[in-house]
């Protein structure tokens, strides 16, 4: 009998060391990134509890598998309390964290997140998280097509994750990888766009995959100092850093392709690591389900790996890096009986590749002060060719080239204790090439240096007044202009669950596009206003909103015709005004956004939001008319509910619906298009025709179970899943010699299998 109950004993044993994981956690000071000795870190809703040590290091072992939350708290520091965490059985929880200093006089104020503010914006923010990735509906792990769940964010087409940010034109929004700006990381940069073309920041997919994701912020307004060369809005992502005492492994493989990630020490006693990603796509398995890319083959491959080395006297050094190729090719059937569009004219290439390899150093230069400094590479590279099977067509070509090098070095600490001072240095060598092949041969390239020191006050210490007053003064080699832009954020605290928020900036921005130009070359440039406020109703509620207005000018106009490069870069062929004499107020875009927002918790989970916009621009009657992002409103519901009988057991089941208004177009000349056999716009009147409303529905269910040595998830998103049938643009089709709706994609669903070992 007492062997049975010693073997009964060691499955007891053995069953609880199969449901618990380590939580490991650095946490440094905000401003100085000092680690923060004798902060007290607590597993809520447990007795586990931690304290860092002189590094800023706490580690809590044993911790039962499944969602948890973490509370920190240090003596003059604001408490913070970090949501939706996930805890497998095959991966530690590894957070790198940072926190405020906080007055003694004020009352309790706890800083709620599903991740920390790194950018310090005081309005116009939204995370983002791994977890949120692999949880909301039909993001397809796209951290691009989360964003679509904010406010103020339109999905400019189905196919691709590009996206217009408060009416603004998509190619005005910015990427920034590790501090420094980057070309577009997505592949496929044509999908979804009027004639195959790439666009400038969209695709069909991040090139990074969420894998390496750290902390990521995104920004939509009024940005901070050290942010510059954009209108619209920033994603501003970071590197996770791999787990330097466990070596960890995951492999992902589902219906779009699959995915391989690898992480680990590189030396255990000094706490270097690395981390790799891999990615191969087979979109072909979607065509056999049905799924239909416009008769298209679509392949991608990319690569991202990310290696750091701290060190006792030199600091922490970190050596990143991307890079992926796409390609999608479109062959006409061939009987020409089955051709069904103007498209099937042309045996269709399209071929993309980009890459980013860079290095990261950070430098504690005394208890109060820290360096660091960044220097990366990035480049891109797209061809277009489509050759005409009927030779009554001519050879269409296209060839686009863009390289940044970018540099940032940032210097922050505390002046004293009432003070924190965050300045520095950003510069981008620009270097971008076209060359375009229709009906004759068109070339261009041009190259420019922006120089930007900026400058940031913040209060050290956390009190009812919060603030953030910047200066960032631009210079752009190629139009020899320089700018003073201030910037300035506020946020008071009425109560502890109550705060107005309010925050100014002038932006400017040169564009990569000719289109955007007229000689001589100038920056656009914006003041952007915000007024917002915040509600906690709950520890795990709130709500927030915000009033945005945008003023614009410096844009270039046409002098008798309604173009404005506001209303994208597209079509945008006829030349532009040269005069200079009325650039003021030439665009502006103004509305509400109201949110609510409910963390994760007991299995549910919420968030829904709704913004009422206008973005109009300044014709040459001086009179204004709406764009082409003019939706004029975007509703989100995003909610999920998940289920957990056992430890690192869950079923989950959550939904997003979006409700947006239609962009924009102008009117079609369906004579002149006849004889051209061609789509022809009229200028001469504003986009007088609008799009139905768009009507979306996605759905994500998911199965996660922990084993004793791995992790696995089972997924099915369906983007669409009723198959609504939207448009997305119309065109003059010179097979069907008519003008042509083209809809956006059915329903499309994706089949996962994910495992963590």
């Amino acid at each position: 009998m007492k062997y049975l109950y010693l073997l009964l004993s060691l499955i007891s044993i053995s069953t609880l060391a199969q449901k618990a994981q380590n939580i490991r956690i650095n946490i440094k000071d905000q401003n100085t990134k000092a680690p923060i000795s004798g902060a007290t870190v607590l597993v809520k809703n447990t007795v586990l509890s931690g304290v860092a040590n002189e590094k800023g290091e706490v580690l809590i072992e044993n911790v039962t598998i499944g969602r948890h939350e973490i509370e920190i708290t240090s003596v003059g520091y604001t408490k913070l309390i970090l949501k939706e965490l996930i805890l497998e059985n095959a991966k530690e929880i590894v957070l790198d964290l940072e926190m405020q200093a906080s007055s003694k006089t004020l009352d309790q104020v706890v800083i709620t997140a599903a991740t920390p503010n790194m950018s310090k914006a005081i309005t116009s923010l939204n995370t983002i998280t791994f977890e949120q990735i692999m949880r909301f509906p039909a993001t397809f792990f796209d951290p691009a097509r989360l964003a679509f769940s904010f406010a103020g964010v339109a999905n400019t087409n189905d196919q691709a994750n590009g996206m217009s940010i408060r009416g603004n034109t998509p190619e005005s929004m910015q990427w920034k990888l590790e501090g420094v700006e980057i070309v577009n990381p997505n592949h496929l940069s044509n999908a979804g766009t009027f004639s195959d073309q790439p666009t400038q920041t969209g695709g069909g997919t991040n090139i990074l995959s969420a894998q390496m994701l750290g902390h990521m912020n995104f920004l939509t307004g009024a940005f901070p100092a050290e942010y510059g060369n954009t209108l619209a809005g920033v994603m501003d992502m970071t590197y996770r850093v791999g787990n330097n005492k466990k070596f960890q492994h995951t492999a992902q493989i589902g219906l779009i392709g699959v995915d391989l990630s690898a992480e680990g020490p590189l030396n255990k006693t000094k706490g270097s690591s690395y981390l790799f990603n891999y990615r191969y796509s087979f979109t072909g398995l979607l065509g056999l389900m049905g799924v239909d890319f416009g008769g298209e083959s679509i392949k991608f491959q990319d690569l991202a790996f990310n290696f750091n080395f701290p060190t006792r006297r030199l600091g922490t050094f970190m050596f990143f890096g991307m890079g992926g190729n796409s390609s999608n090719q479109f062959v006409p059937n061939s009987d020409k009986t089955l051709w069904e569009s103007e498209k099937d004219f042309n045996n269709i290439d399209f071929y993309s590749r980009m890459g980013v390899a860079g290095l990261k150093h950070s430098l504690k230069l005394s208890e109060n002060w820290n360096l660091k400094t960044v220097i990366a590479n990035s480049g891109l590279e797209n061809l277009r060719d489509a050759y005409k099977t009927n030779p009554i067509f001519n050879i269409n070509y296209t060839y686009q080239a863009r390289n940044i090098l970018g540099f940032s070095s940032i210097l922050s600490g505390n002046l004293n204790r009432k003070f924190a001072l965050k300045t520095g240095l950003n510069i981008n060598q620009y270097f971008n090439e076209f060359n375009f092949k229709n009906n004759g041969d068109s070339f261009y390239s041009f190259s420019g240096l922006m120089v930007q020191p900026f400058v940031r006050i913040t209060n050290n210490e956390k009190t009812r007044l919060s603030y953030n007053a910047g200066l960032v003064i631009p210079h752009y080699t190629l139009s020899q202009k320089t700018y003073l832009e201030p910037r300035l954020g506020l946020a008071y605290d009425v109560s502890s669950k109550f705060s107005l928020k309010a925050s100014y900036g002038l932006h400017s921005y040169e564009s990569s596009n000719q289109n955007a130009y007229a000689l001589p070359y100038r920056p656009i440039r914006a003041h952007h206003f915000n007024l917002g406020y915040q509600y906690q109703l709950s520890e795990n509620q709130e709500l927030f909103g915000e009033i945005f207005y945008q003023n614009l000018f410096n844009t270039p106009v046409s002098n008798n015709q309604y173009l404005s490069v506001l209303n994208g870069y597209e079509n945008t062929v006829v030349e532009l005004s040269t005069d200079a004499s009325n650039l003021n107020n030439q665009g502006r875009n103004y509305g509400i956004e109201l949110n609510y927002r409910k963390y994760l918790s007991k299995g549910l989970f919420a968030l829904i939001n709704t913004t009422l916009y206008k973005a109009e621009f300044l014709a040459f009657d001086k009179k204004y008319y709406q764009t082409r992002f003019s939706g004029n409103h975007i509703v989100n519901l995003t909610i999920g509910k998940e289920w957990s009988k056992s430890p690192g057991k869950f079923i989950g089941l959550n939904t997003r619906i979006a409700w947006l208004g239609g962009f924009r177009n102008y009117e079609i000349l369906e004579a002149a298009s006849i004889v051209s056999k061609s789509t022809i716009y009229n200028y001469s009147k504003p986009l007088i025709e609008k799009n139905p409303n768009y009507f979306r529905p996605d759905l994500r269910v998911y199965f996660k179970k922990s084993k004793e040595k791995f992790s696995r998830t089972v997924s099915i998103d369906i983007q669409n899943f009723n198959g609504q049938k939207n448009l997305a643009y119309q065109y003059y089709d010179a097979l069907l010699e008519k003008v042509t709706p083209k809809y956006q994609l059915g329903m499309i669903p994706m089949l996962n299998y994910r495992i963590e070992f």
